[in-house]
């Protein structure tokens, strides 16, 4: 059902939501980017709908709330192993359609690619999504190639315009507040954007015998490693574990899991100080085949959603698209040939 409201509705709506939820959307966090002079968004608690930030994509997704970049999983010592405590309330997370999308391929690696994963589903089974209306596109964004640029998997759907929002609710508890509100009823269809200036064609006979061609070698120059692009991309999980030995007693500690990169140096490191994929491009190979190829022969679709952050984020102005429009199909060229 849709409903629209005026910001003094919309702020009780999420003052009744607060009492059962953290919210959760892009926020402005001023001078704390690469430099005190730069600001940054990403994801943070808000309690208003005035903090919310609509004309900027987030630097970094949602993917914080549901993994948070270091996360204690239990306590112990000598004797005894305690469970962390989950969060105390539940998470009501803004977000739009290609991070909504991301959020399929987290339940796919966390929840149905083997065991579940009880630390993340603990979290995930008390969140609800509200999707933001993306009425425009930003630089680098790719999502209507890769198929995620609208998305009917939301507890209520957010359209913002001229100082009023439209609501569009599917979720009784979160609609609960919204019909107290009392506001009017209208037909709301969720804002999205049906094309890109940037489109990206993944080839057909993409394979792995693309690893053997020479094309990743370029990033062996190009790229330094940081990791950037791993860490703001909304579908990259990879984590390891650290155990943390409190300084008063040596026997007693906490196990954490903190997210890594493919692209680190200690990523591949194993017994013996062997290290798989030291070069800059075998990693690059390794994460791009992985978005483009590897996933979808497991899962059944893309693993990159389209969001553009890792074009955008990258300091040495390395992209993605690129990658996937240029660099395959001259590598399958390549290796086609070489046959």
């Amino acid at each position: 059902m849709g409903y629209q409201l005026n910001a003094d509705a919309l702020n009780t709506v999420f003052a009744k939501w607060s009492d059962t939820y953290d919210i959760y959307a892009p926020k402005l966090f001023a001078g704390t980017g690469r430099s005190s002079m730069q600001d940054i968004v990403r994801y943070g608690k808000i309690t208003k709908p005035e903090e919310i930030v609509w004309d900027k994509r987030s630097d970094y997704s949602a993917k914080d709330v549901l993994l948070p970049v270091c996360q204690t999983l239990f306590y112990f010592n000598e004797n005894t192993v305690t469970e962390a405590e989950a969060p105390e309330k539940g998470a009501i997370i803004l977000l739009r359609s290609c991070d909504l999308h991301a959020i399929k391929r987290f339940d796919y690696m966390y929840l149905q690619n083997g065991p579940e994963d009880y630390y993340y589903k603990r979290v995930r089974d008390r969140v609800k999504f509200v999707l933001m209306g993306c009425s425009q596109e930003f630089d680098n964004c790719f999502c209507v190639s890769m198929g995620t640029n609208t998305s009917d998997n939301y507890d209520v759907a957010l359209n913002v315009k001229d100082g009023q929002y439209f609501l569009d609710v599917k979720d009784d508890v979160l609609g609960k507040a919204v019909s107290e509100a009392k506001a009017p009823e209208v037909d709301v269809v969720p804002d999205h954007v049906t094309e890109n200036k940037l489109q990206v064609h993944i080839p057909e006979n993409l394979s792995s015998a693309i690893a053997k061609s020479h094309v990743w070698d370029e990033y062996d120059k190009r790229c330094i490693k940081c990791g950037r692009c791993t860490l703001a991309c909304p579908t990259c999980t990879c984590w390891s574990m650290q155990d943390v030995f409190f300084t008063e007693d040596h026997k007693a500690g906490e196990r954490r899991r903190v997210q890594t990169s493919c692209m680190f140096d200690d990523y591949t490191l194993v017994a013996g100080g062997l290290c798989f994929r030291k070069k800059a491009g075998e990693r690059m190979r390794f994460k791009v085949l992985h978005k483009t190829l590897e996933f979808k022969q497991r899962s059944g679709f893309q693993m990159c959603v389209g969001c553009g952050r890792c074009d955008a984020i990258c300091p040495e102005y390395i992209s993605l698209s690129h990658c996937i429009n240029v660099k395959l199909p001259e590598g399958m060229k390549e290796v086609t040939e070489n046959e």
